[in-house]
């Protein structure tokens, strides 16, 4: 990798990051065209359906893209989908070279446009800034190596590890910026999970509201359909909420949800509860990429111990609000052994406001 090759596709990567949260079920993907060490193109994905990276680069190049350079953050598709393969786009302009910074794993690309460049005679080079452009689309790449979507778990609590007042009270405990970064996630993820203690006690919206962004999917994990008709959930956004119930939900009830508009689905259970891998599942075979759980700690204590959550965000408040009733984060029976504990790994700890903010991965 030479130094212009990191800088270009330094570039792409930027561009790709600008469609963050827009773009599921298909990767964000930025491109740089350059000519004699010079950009004379580029453009990243704007969101499915619209024309990809590719295509939009080699439009700003027009005829200057013959023998030119092309940078792109992911292997450029071979296959017909909402659009044309951008592979016979990139032949057809007379680029001369490909530097893509990995391959796709999608089974439908997974190599083949690059075989499909080799074979016109174009210069493929693979690899330049590959960690950065795993880290961009780690939901996408996930969904497609796995059939699960990328999860992550979002909390406010107390300095004292509370979620609400022993009254259960818990709007607000943390302030304005942090609930500010919260509706920023939101807006960032494909859904947004919750369960149905928490629209019972909160009633919630769970949409984009504080931040700029798009509404997620809304899903409420409800073993035996209490979601209310009324409640909230069911009508802030035009797509109808998702209410996961079991086999434990009479008919009566699930008509009375379909007809207040949400989309029932009729899962397994597990320990009496909705099943949150076959959730989750269900959920990618939708095109689902990302999923932020926003939830009670029953709720959070089950996708951790199903080995289901890929990253924590953890907001703490300078206060204390004591009480052996409240409720906690993570809450269910717990981990009998240290060595059974949840582990973090790459912790960022920042201010966000007055409250500290930490993310970690949560280690396998």
């Amino acid at each position: 990798m030479t130094r212009d090759d990191a800088r270009f596709m330094a570039r792409a990567l930027q561009l790709a990051a600008r469609a963050r949260g827009r773009t599921s079920p298909n990767p964000m993907v930025g491109a740089v065209l350059v000519s004699g060490g010079r950009v004379i193109g580029e453009g990243y994905h704007h969101r499915a359906g619209e024309p990809h990276a590719e295509v939009l680069a080699l439009r700003a190049a027009g005829k200057a893209a013959r023998g030119a350079t092309l940078y792109v953050t992911l292997e450029p598709c071979c296959h017909h989908g909402r659009t044309p393969p951008c592979t016979e786009a990139v032949i057809g302009a007379g680029v001369a070279r490909v530097v893509a910074a990995m391959r796709d794993p999608d089974p439908r690309v997974a190599g083949k446009g690059l075989a499909a460049f080799r074979r016109a005679g174009v210069a493929v080079e693979v690899g330049p800034l590959e960690v950065e452009a795993r880290r961009l689309n780690e939901a996408y790449l996930k969904r497609v190596t796995t059939g699960l979507p990328f999860v992550s778990l979002k909390t406010a609590m107390s300095l004292d590890g509370k979620i609400a007042t022993a009254g259960g009270e818990s709007q607000w405990i943390t302030g304005e910026r942090a609930r500010a970064y919260g509706h920023r996630l939101r807006g960032e993820h494909d859904a947004i999970l919750t369960g149905v203690e928490t629209v019972l006690a909160d009633d919630p919206q769970l949409t984009v509201r504080a931040a700029r962004g798009r509404n997620p999917q809304r899903v409420v994990a409800d073993s035996r359909g209490r979601t209310p008709t009324a409640a909230r959930v069911l009508t802030a956004d035009e797509r109808p909420a998702i209410i996961a119930v079991t086999d434990r939900t009479p008919e009566r009830r699930r008509a009375a949800l379909e007809t207040a508009g949400a989309d029932v689905w009729v899962l397994p259970a597990r320990e009496g509860r909705v099943d949150l891998e076959a959730l989750l599942r269900k959920l990618a075979a939708n095109g689902v990429s990302s999923v932020l759980v926003e939830a009670g700690g029953t709720l959070a204590a089950g996708a951790l111990a199903a080995g289901l959550v890929d990253r924590v965000y953890f907001f703490i408040a300078p206060c204390l609000l004591g009480g052996a009733s409240a409720r906690t984060p993570v809450e269910g029976a717990g981990v009998a052994r240290l060595a059974e504990r949840h582990c973090l790994h790459d912790l960022r700890v920042r201010r966000v406001g007055e409250d500290v903010l930490v993310v970690g991965e949560v280690a396998p």
